[in-house]
């Protein structure tokens, strides 16, 4: 006698959407045009759980959207008060954390950050700013590379890793965590990054920039000033939770 099929669908906040077997509860949602916050996940690499940006309620607990499974049956909630009020005060740290200060930032439009912070209403930083001092790297012919604006999502490292290159690493504890260029001297220009690899263009921020291309998309026409990160993902929804 053969197994009956399994029914792979679960409940987000509410609605029901399908999703493949392997299937994460982000990829499932995302495939679905449904928006659950994120930072260091990307369609394209394994899940890293860095940001916790993607915190869900799973049957009543805590977990990372990214790196769960989505299960037949599962209740899942992504948008309650008290979620995002969580997102917003981990943004609120990225943003102290660093140095980032947007209208000068030629990644303003782009920024992931940034959208992400519009979406969940952050107002301001709300916690006393760092102002660490790090290092910009303009070794590179190509490329700039700008530490203070880094948010260790570990994308750039994943990327580099997948390509065969290893250019990036992280390394350090707590408020000295820092992105980490391989080779002796630790420069940008003396690794084997190129400007046509994924990992010089995976940022979500204004980390890693291209030289000599400032603002050649103006201002008003970037990716997130055209739709929000979450229309972006939503769109026209299909019935069924399939795109």
């Amino acid at each position: 006698m053969s197994a009956l099929p399994i029914d792979n669908k679960l409940m987000l906040d509410g609605i029901e959407i399908a999703f493949e077997p392997g299937d994460t509860i982000l990829e499932a949602a995302t495939r679905a045009h449904r928006y659950i916050p994120h930072l260091c996940w990307h369609p394209e690499f394994g899940a890293h759980g860095s940001c916790r940006l993607c915190t869900v309620k799973v049957n009543g607990r805590s977990a990372a959207a990214c790196t769960t499974r989505a299960t037949p049956g599962a209740e899942v909630q992504s948008h309650t008060d008290e979620l995002d009020a969580g997102r917003k005060t981990l943004l609120q740290m990225l943003f102290v954390e660093g140095n980032h200060f947007c209208p000068s930032c030629e990644k303003s439009g782009n920024c992931l950050l940034q959208a992400t912070a519009y979406e969940m209403g952050m107002e301001g930083p709300h916690f006393e700013e760092f102002y660490p001092d790090r290092p910009l790297d303009a070794s590179h012919p190509e490329l700039l590379l700008d530490t203070n604006r880094c948010i260790l999502c570990g994308l750039c490292v994943r990327a580099s890793h997948a390509e065969g290159k290893d250019v990036f690493a992280i390394g350090g504890h707590g408020l000295k965590t820092r992105l980490l260029i391989a080779g002796a001297s630790g420069r940008l220009g003396d690794s084997g990054l190129s400007a046509s690899d994924r990992a010089a263009s995976i940022c979500p921020v204004g980390a890693i920039l291209p030289k000599r291309r400032g603002f050649a998309v103006p201002i008003g026409a970037r990716r997130y000033d055209l739709a929000s990160a979450a229309e972006e993902i939503e769109g026209p929804a299909v019935e069924g939770g399939a795109p």
